[in-house]
């Protein structure tokens, strides 16, 4: 049996499986090429996952989830402003 070390059922649990719904459905509407909203959930779902990393004070995800929000967060301003 393994023994799960992550609390479970706190405010951080609770986002990152948000989060992590928010960022499937993303997949699900970039795979069907629905845009711009496959951009929106993706950032929603980042957005998520970048307070759990600040949380947690994980250095990888804050990396990985700042440049991610960043660059969507840019395409997402260049549909609306073209």
């Amino acid at each position: 049996m393994i023994n799960k070390i992550t609390p479970t059922h706190t405010v951080c649990w609770y986002t990152k499986w948000v989060a992590s719904m928010f960022i499937i459905v993303g997949v699900l509407l970039s795979s069907n090429n629905i845009f711009p909203y496959n951009l929106m959930f993706h950032f929603i779902g980042l957005a998520g996952w970048l307070v759990v990393a600040i949380i947690w004070h994980d250095r990888a995800l804050l990396v990985i989830n700042t440049v991610s929000l960043a660059i969507l967060g840019n395409g997402i301003i260049q549909y609306y402003v073209k």
